[in-house]
């Protein structure tokens, strides 16, 4: 069954989208569904376009992460807004339940990521002198939104504002505190309690236009299903 995309926003630069939950940003190998060919389809249906339409492509989520995307409709457009996510202007939150709970509403975390090619995981450093060279320094702020339980184990929701915008980042940090997201399979340790994919969603994200420069703001609302659901009631 053909995937629906929602819409958030459409004008003649910019189309802002929310990728479901198991969907690819851009299409692989595997031949599975990608946010990048369903939009330019969407295009060429909406507008009886001839051939194919461009789409520029300005960032990635996850495979089994919901969450707003930005595409470009022209290529000048697609240049300035990646001279914003160079120029850390654009503003991105997500949202997480992570196991466990917190002394404090709010806290940072300020380590060096290094991904490892051979096992496609983010190892984690305290600090530059135990880092290797080619090791990224990385930033990110939390707040803590709500408390619940997951099959009788205490969990927290999670405001994440990223600073920087690393591979696995979100993930890699939060388990090296001791709090690994719900549903992540390579970066929670021990048993697993939900069966479920990663609860991890990009529900915020600013920009500056890039032909008016107004800042436009993209947010969505928390999932009504559970165990998302148990946050909003």
């Amino acid at each position: 069954m053909k995937t629906c995309p929602t819409i958030l926003f459409e004008d003649n630069h910019l189309l802002v989208a929310v990728k479901p939950a198991g969907i690819l940003s851009q299409s692989d190998t595997t031949g599975a569904e990608d946010m990048l060919t369903i939009l330019k389809d969407y295009l060429i249906e909406k507008y009886h376009k001839p051939g194919q339409a461009y789409l520029g492509l300005l960032h990635r989520l996850d495979r089994p992460v919901r969450g707003v995307m930005v595409f470009a409709k022209t290529s000048k457009c697609a240049s300035r807004v990646s001279e914003q996510i160079r120029n850390r202007t654009v503003v991105k939150k997500y949202r997480t339940i992570v196991y466990g709970t917190f002394e404090k509403d709010r806290g940072e975390i300020r380590s060096f990521l290094r991904k490892n090619s051979k096992t496609n995981l983010v190892e984690v450093f305290p600090d530059a002198a135990h880092a290797p060279k080619d090791a990224k320094e990385c930033f990110l702020e939390y707040e803590v939104l709500g408390q619940g339980r997951i099959a009788g184990t205490p969990v927290s929701l999670l405001s994440v504002l990223l600073h920087t915008g690393r591979s696995h980042q979100i993930r890699a940090q939060m388990s090296s505190i001791g709090h690994p997201i719900v549903g992540d399979r390579k970066y929670a340790k021990g048993p697993h309690h939900f069966a479920g994919d990663i609860l991890l969603e990009s529900y915020h994200m600013e920009i500056d236009h890039p032909v008016s420069g107004e800042r436009l703001v993209f947010e969505i609302p928390i999932a009504e299903e559970e165990p998302w659901k148990q946050f909003s009631e």
